[in-house]
């Protein structure tokens, strides 16, 4: 035999009652079928006395809508004869609850007594119309078999009296029993209730007294979930656990059993199944006393309550003073406070408890009151509150003797930004509970979750600023290699945000990269980093990377706050990491203590590793004794370009076409750029330089350089006949011009060199870069590194391999 209950929203509407109706008659033993009230129906009924006992005409409305629900039930469940006979059951059901509101309304008052006299009609009318609808089903009265004490609202249950009283009544039952949840009486014959969930504690009640094989709780669910769904999206279900388990998860919030429910089915060893009575078909979740193992996590659930307060009674009147404990406590337990976690330093110097927020303030007067010598007088004591705070309990009893169970829980979260403002661990190692802020819960319980149950995949979600040539391509790049990165090498990539120069949208679900560009015309905002920053960090991401593909100060203004918002920092933009030296050091320090990524390997030579060189160089003790490299993939294209039949006005206009010079060339030509370059490259290499220790020697007159960049195209070409010139001069002498940069014992300087054949950038194509590295160890020959160094493909690649090693971190 199986007791089976169905929940409010299994029988919330007529439909949903034809489903439960097929999984009852789909049976293959006699069951008993314990009903809830109609889904919403009790929260009505509660708002139904509210409004009566305070004489609120609302309760007329809130009273139809009650009515009106049940009788369209009815409607669409039943026909005639049958219609007419269950229609005026219902009615005189709903005429005997008006009765008694009316009451309530003319004494203005509503006592615990009448309020359970109210709330049982959700169960019974519901309980009705069931036994009405299941053929060969009877209905039965739970007041008859469950006997309680008069602790109106939440009833204590006399199991001895109640577990004769079912074994009695259900002696040589045939019939299907359809049994109201949640109700009971007295000694007396009052109607008592069980608490809200009180209908999965009928059900165990009843399975207990009759020792059923199964009990099963059917509700929306597939089973309990290793997260809260809502909260995280790769939540599933959880096939196996055992009672100590469940009872652990639904203390901490896990809302799919009532959590007195257990206790019964445990001691008579029953099984109790979690099924979703949407999803018949779906194994659901299975509780037993032993816990099974199934897969490799070492945890089976994690489990939130979403707001709590935290109180510490803390100072040193506690130290060495017995009796403080049972004072606490006994004060709380006198006061009906149920608290939720607990926690003391072995100092005895504080003892802190989360409780719900609706108790606070009576903890805090109970505690004011308990201890008013040691906190007035003596000045001994103290009591703290914290607010908007929340709890997160891992459990599983595979943790039990596991190592690194608490490691990888902290580790994830400090990470990630999230602090810890207490934790709770019992000797039976079942369960590691935490508290965080609230603000925190969502991003706390991705990141958990992702790290016991998802550890094989990782999950980073992007924030870029720039869609040009670059940040288009790295786009492209990134929709290019999604599915493959996901299947070779379990990485997923989401971007959440993206901002242009005028518009900006974040979309917490992910942006389409087919067509973003349509999404950001028709949905996004005005741009503005700052706000688009704002925004990011209040989503609160878990492995989030701001990316940076303009040339824009403002973006870089706001890398400070990104770094210390626990987000890495992917950047092309060399503004950054070649302004004052402080603000270079504050970045990297920022990234280095919030435990987070700065990384801007393509500020130099676009995809080449140079950067990254450096830093494994000086890393493994080597020093950096000289620097040599063409930096400018722009100026390496223009001087190999330069010809006969294009001079250099025409070269450079090339290499803006080509997307390999800055859109004022100028820029490139007044070495400014690779002025940025070698700056960074110095600082890596260990020099506080600024900008104005790098010398360059100009190769283009200062005239270039002024007015508009119309004016730069017209005086540019006055210059074209003396270029050819020199070009003729070295193809005669086997020698090619070169922009070199150089640090060379602490001397950092710039200037056009006139190389020979023997000479590493002598061979250098198109917009290739070189760099020659001497160091302690590559001293005889030095390090080459050499590639293409512009363009916003290879760039766009490099930023994405920069991508690529935060997620490696």
């Amino acid at each position: 035999m199986k007791v089976l209950k169905f929940g409010g929203t299994s029988i919330g509407t007529a439909g949903n009652i034809l489903r439960i109706k097929k999984i009852i008659e789909n049976q293959q033993e006699q069951v008993i079928i314990v009903i809830s009230a109609l889904y919403g129906v009790t929260d009505k009924l509660i708002e139904l006395c509210t409004h009566a006992a305070a004489k609120d005409q609302n309760f007329f409305r809130v009273y139809n809508e009650i009515e009106i629900k049940h009788l369209e039930t009815i409607k669409t469940l039943f026909e005639e004869p049958l219609f007419s006979e269950v229609q005026a059951r219902v009615n005189s059901y709903l005429k005997e609850l008006s009765n008694i509101i009316n009451g309530i309304y003319l004494l203005n008052d509503v006592t615990p007594k009448i309020q359970d006299k109210v709330l049982s009609f959700g169960e019974i009318i519901a309980s009705y119309i069931i036994s009405k609808v299941i053929e060969n089903a009877e209905l039965v009265d739970a007041k008859g078999i469950i006997k309680t004490d008069s602790s109106y609202g939440k009833a204590e249950v006399n199991m001895t009296l109640s577990t004769r009283l079912i074994r009695s009544f259900f002696k040589n039952y045939k019939k299907t029993a359809i049994v109201p949840g949640f109700i009971a009486s007295n000694e007396k014959g009052d109607t008592t209730t069980l608490g809200r969930g009180g209908s999965d504690y009928t059900a165990a009640i009843i399975a207990a007294a009759l020792e059923a094989e199964r009990l099963e709780i059917w509700t929306h669910v597939d089973g309990f979930m290793t997260a809260d769904p809502d909260k995280v999206k790769k939540a599933f279900a959880i096939e196996h656990l055992s009672y100590a388990e469940a009872m652990e998860l639904s203390h901490f919030g896990a809302e799919v059993i009532y959590t007195p429910t257990i206790q019964p089915a445990y001691q008579k060893n029953i099984d109790i199944a979690i099924k979703n009575t949407f999803n018949p078909e779906f194994h659901g979740t299975v509780i037993s006393k032993e816990s099974k193992s199934a897969g490799v996590s070492m945890i089976k659930g994690i489990s939130s309550i979403d707001e709590i307060d935290l109180i510490t009674l803390m100072g040193p009147g506690m130290v060495g003073v017995r009796g403080i404990s049972s004072r606490l406590f006994g004060t709380l337990a006198e006061n009906h406070i149920n608290i939720v976690l607990i926690t003391q330093a072995s100092s005895e110097y504080t003892i802190t408890f989360a409780v719900n927020p609706v108790y606070t303030d009576r903890a805090l007067k109970a505690l004011e009151h308990q201890f008013e010598s040691e906190i007035k007088l003596r000045n001994e004591l103290v009591i703290r509150l914290e607010r908007e705070l929340s709890i997160i309990a891992i459990v599983g009893e595979r943790m039990k003797n596991t190592p690194g169970i608490s490691a990888n829980l902290f580790t994830s979260l400090g990470r990630n930004g999230i602090s810890v403002i207490a934790t709770a661990q019992g000797s039976s190692e079942l369960n590691i509970s935490i508290v965080i802020k609230k603000e925190s819960l969502r991003k706390a319980l991705n990141v958990i979750h992702e790290g016991f149950f998802l550890s094989h995949d990782k999950e980073l979600h992007l924030f870029l600023a720039g869609v040009g040539t670059v940040g288009g391509n790295l786009l492209k790049q990134i929709n290019a290699q999604h599915d493959k990165l996901l299947k070779d090498h379990h990485l997923k990539i989401n971007v959440i945000g993206i901002s242009s120069s005028k518009k900006m949208l974040l979309n917490p679900d992910g942006i389409s990269l087919d067509k973003y560009r349509d999404e950001m015309e028709k949905q996004g905002e005005k741009a503005d980093i700052e706000l688009f920053v704002q925004k990011m960090n209040y989503l609160n991401f878990r492995n989030s990377v701001f990316i940076d593909c303009t040339a824009d100060a403002s973006v870089t203004a706001v890398y400070k706050n990104v770094l210390s918002s626990f987000v890495s920092v992917v950047t092309a933009n060399k503004i950054a990491c070649s302004s004052e030296y402080v603000l270079y050091k504050e970045l990297k320090e920022t990234a280095q203590e919030k435990n987070v990524r700065f990384t801007y390997e393509t500020n130099v030579g676009a995809g080449l590793p140079i950067i990254s060189t450096l830093n494994d160089l000086i890393r493994s003790g080597d020093k950096i004794i000289r620097l040599e490299a063409v930096l400018s993939g722009t100026l390496n294209f223009i001087f190999n370009t330069i010809s006969e039949k294009v001079p250099l006005s025409q070269a450079i206009k090339m290499a803006l076409e080509n997307g390999y010079s800055e859109p004022d060339p100028r820029i490139d030509l007044s070495g400014t750029d690779v002025r940025r370059k070698l700056l960074i490259l110095s600082r890596e290499a260990g020099y506080e330089f600024e900008s104005s220790d790098i010398s360059i020697k100009p190769f283009l007159p200062a005239e270039c350089f002024e007015g508009t960049l119309d004016d730069f195209w017209q005086v540019i070409q006055k210059y074209d006949g003396e270029f050819e010139e020199r070009r003729r001069k070295l193809v005669n002498e086997n020698k090619k011009m070169r922009y070199v940069a150089r640090l060379d014992n602490g001397r950092a300087s710039i200037e056009l060199m006139e190389v020979d054949f023997m000479h590493p950038a002598y061979p250098l194509e198109g917009s290739n870069n070189i760099i020659l590295i001497t160091t302690d160890r590559y001293h005889e020959q030095p390090m080459v590194i050499r590639g293409y160094g512009a363009g916003a493909e290879v760039t766009a690649a490099g930023v994405f391999a920069d991508i690529i090693r935060v997620a490696n971190v």
